[in-house]
């Protein structure tokens, strides 16, 4: 066998195991199947498949809920009046995280599409986009968008806060389309022109439905990072869930029991939008 026979095995070799390796899955260890890696920013999401009855999801989802309802039951002076105070920001958190999650897309969608482009300077902006976005802080962009640009144009705290969550999101968002982009074999483009189609009509009829099947659970994902992060508007004075406690505190000096109902609330509600992201996801599997 000559070298170059052996460069080809090789290379054979490594893409079998390439395909192979895609996620870390206790399940597929124990059936001696292929071990898989899954990166995502939510808890551990229980399968249907698991035959235990307990989970890191379901211990922290009972915890957190049991521990909540303990304070609130037995101890309600003062957890339950905190928890009334804080839980009226639910509605601003809300409000925001799905506001920006949808210019994020938005912007995203672009910045990927431009990142897989065959014009240099389209390419070329994206990338600087994707670098400049992500090297600076979510809460410089905050605090820039809403001083700075606001000398100029008067903005809203709240359109400050979705315009700058937006932007810092749309360059992640940006990343995982183009790679559900380029996720898509590129023997199914080659056959759709070879049939005739035209590049616009391989983009919308091959390569999107397959992208947003792709790119859905990631941004979930995302969505759920971006509640999480979503605090820091209460910096624009914005009255969310973590600012009703600040002002709570303000007035009862009460941090440690503040801090306590507000890390369960968001606790409980990133869960719940893990556990939905993990339904979507095992949904799409399911469909193929």
């Amino acid at each position: 066998m000559n070298e170059d026979e052996k460069r080809i095995e090789n290379a054979l070799k490594a893409e079998v195991v390439r395909k192979k390796v895609v996620s870390v899955d206790s399940a597929a260890l124990n059936d001696k199947g292929p071990a898989t890696i899954t990166m995502t920013d939510g808890p551990l999401i229980p399968k249907k498949g698991e035959k235990h009855v307990l989970s890191s999801w379901r211990i922290t989802f009972v915890g957190a809920i049991l521990l909540l309802a303990a304070l609130l039951v037995f101890k309600p002076e003062p957890y339950l009046q905190i928890f009334k105070v804080c839980i009226q920001g639910a509605p601003v958190t809300f409000q925001v995280t799905i506001c920006a999650i949808i210019g994020a897309v938005i912007i995203g969608t672009f910045t990927g599409l431009g990142s897989v482009s065959r014009h240099r300077w389209i390419n070329m902006i994206s990338g600087i986009y994707v670098e400049l976005i992500r090297g600076i802080p979510l809460l410089v962009q905050l605090i820039f968008i809403y001083y700075a640009v606001g000398r100029f144009f008067h903005i809203e705290g709240m359109v400050a806060a979705v315009i700058a969550l937006s932007i810092c999101f749309g360059a992640y968002m940006g990343e995982i389309i183009r790679a559900g982009i380029q996720a898509v074999p590129r023997g199914q483009t080659e056959a759709a022109t070879a049939l005739g189609l035209s590049r616009t009509q391989v983009f919308i009829h091959v390569v999107l439905p397959q992208t947003v099947k792709v790119v859905l659970p990631a941004i979930g994902n995302e969505f759920i990072s971006m509640l999480k992060d979503s605090t820091l508007v209460s910096q624009l004075a914005l009255a969310d869930i973590l600012r009703k406690g600040r002002e709570y505190i303000s007035r009862t000096f009460l941090s440690l029991e503040t801090m306590l109902i507000v890390a369960l609330i968001y606790l409980i509600l990133t869960l719940v939008l893990s556990r939905l992201v993990g339904m979507l996801e095992e949904r799409l599997h399911k469909n193929g």
